[in-house]
């Protein structure tokens, strides 16, 4: 049994060296955003390019976060955790020097694989190595730290980008790997699942799925110029998408066991789950951009401006939760998509000559607020779906499902929007495709609640795990840190 108390010098580090390793993955992808503008500048890339520097990440991140979760729990946690880091570090030093566009990119896909190995692990190392008794405070602590490194991620990105450069959005990374790797292998014990594993790795299919993510993005990104490649990619990556199905139906451990979406309050929360975070991708994407290239903020103005949504999540997540317990599910999940949507229609004052506290701060808020009553009830909701012994399996498909919602969203609002290869470069003619793009976000969410009204039904188990309420991420739900006993063996 797990023996190391919160209040010893080891259980110090061990909180501190989690932290540092989650907090690298999470402010990596809310700060880019900030810094998109500049990039695109200084390396003279297009809209696509920009794109892909955010979608990169987020692509090889969901298609592999299941499979980084499975290695830590065959390999040891503490190993592929330090991996996650050093390697998150290495392809952040190559970000920080890239000197163009297209070597930039590659990194940040490298950068997504360091964030899949080190992710899942931060948290099942407080839940493997402290002692029962103080293991939820420990868990809470390490939720409300990583909540305030996700509030503080875009002004620390503007600042670096409007001070030193764009480039030290990666580059401190490096010496915060440097600190936490070490503490890690001193201090932190190592840890697996405790059991013998003779099964294989589903590689097969966590290569198909990154596969289909891959094509179908490049596809949405590249489909402007109206090419038979294009073409040819969109039907390759529908064709790997249809080859992950079935080799998750057929394989013996899959990555994916589709048994899990027997349960129609799980397949309906995720439903509700790729609505909201397309949204949120979506509009975090081109909210940066737009305070930037249409309001005229300064990279840390617009990372500033942005401070208020996060904010409110973090300090209010507990609230809800205990809310979301009281009532059940299907009234926040409802409500909470609405009030985003309500939110994104707000943004359609935020354009050139707008006011922070007329036009930007209530929309803001008003968003702050409906993610504050969802992000807590859905993350409970989705574990209280399945068996408590897959509730780690089913976090895990609910966070790479938002992350893929996401990046989709990225790749697809230009096009749908009719935004242009050099629009950012154009105040009018992108403030002019961020209205339309606001409108498309709206109409998600109001999907999304109309599924949560019409499916989710009865009341989950209560989630009492502290890291489903102190919450500051917005781009996926947080990630529960016990794995499935018996799968992706």
């Amino acid at each position: 049994m797990p023996d190391v108390r919160l209040a010893s010098p080891q259980g110090k580090w061990i909180l501190l060296t989690t932290v540092l390793g989650s907090s690298m993955a999470m402010l990596d992808s809310t700060v880019v955003n900030v810094a998109l503008p500049r990039i695109g500048r200084d390396l003279d890339a297009d809209l696509a390019a920009l794109q892909w520097t955010v979608n990169a990440y987020t692509l090889t991140l969901a298609g592999l976060i299941l499979l980084g979760g499975s290695l830590g729990d065959r390999h040891g946690r503490r190993k592929i955790f330090v991996v996650g880091v050093i390697w998150f570090a290495a392809a952040s030093l190559l970000c920080g020097i890239a000197p163009n566009a297209e070597v930039l990119i590659a990194a940040r896909a490298l950068q997504g694989v360091g964030g899949a190995l080190l992710t899942p692990g931060s948290l099942a190392i407080i839940q493997a190595s402290f002692h029962p008794d103080d293991r939820g405070r420990a868990v809470g602590l390490w939720s409300g730290f990583g909540g305030v490194g996700a509030a503080v991620g875009p002004f620390v990105g503007g600042w670096l980008v409007d001070g030193p450069g764009w480039r030290w959005v990666f580059l401190i990374n490096v010496p915060v790997a440097l600190l936490c790797a070490p503490i890690a292998v001193r201090h932190v014990p190592e840890s697996g699942d405790g059991r013998t594993h003779t099964a294989r790795f589903d590689v097969l299919g966590a290569v198909l799925g990154a596969v289909a993510l891959a094509l179908i993005t490049y596809a949405l990104i590249e489909a402007r110029a109206g090419s038979l490649a294009v073409t040819v990619t969109a039907v390759a990556g529908l064709m790997a998408a249809v080859a992950f199905v079935y080799v998750e139906k057929r394989q013996p451990d899959p990555m994916m066991p589709l048994d899990i979406f027997a349960s129609r309050q799980f397949t309906a929360v995720n439903l509700v789950t790729l609505c909201v975070y397309a949204a949120l991708g979506g509009f975090f994407f081109l909210a940066a951009l737009q305070l930037q290239v249409a309001v005229g903020y300064s990279a840390l103005g617009a990372g500033v401006s942005l401070l208020p949504t996060t904010a409110m999540m973090l300090l209010l997540s507990a609230r809800s939760g205990e809310l979301g317990e009281r009532i059940g599910p299907r009234i926040p999940l409802t409500v909470g998509p609405l009030l985003c949507a309500a939110g994104m229609l707000l943004m359609l004052r935020v354009g050139p000559g707008a006011s922070y506290v007329a036009d930007v701060l209530p929309a803001l808020l008003v968003l702050g607020l409906g993610l504050v009553t969802l992000v807590a009830p859905l993350t409970a909701t989705v574990l209280g779906s399945v068996n408590v012994a897959r509730a780690g399996l089913a976090s895990g498909i609910n966070n790479a499902a938002a992350r893929a919602a996401g990046l989709i969203a990225v790749a697809a609002l230009p096009l749908v929007t009719g935004m242009g290869e050099e629009a950012y470069r154009s105040p009018d003619a992108f403030d002019e495709a961020f209205g339309r793009a606001m409108v498309v976000c709206a109409g998600l969410l109001v999907v999304g609640a109309g599924v949560a009204f019409a499916t989710v039904r009865k009341l989950p188990p209560d989630c009492r795990r502290p890291e489903c309420r102190t919450h500051g991420s917005i781009t996926a739900p947080p990630l529960e840190g016990e794995r499935a006993r018996g799968r992706l063996a």
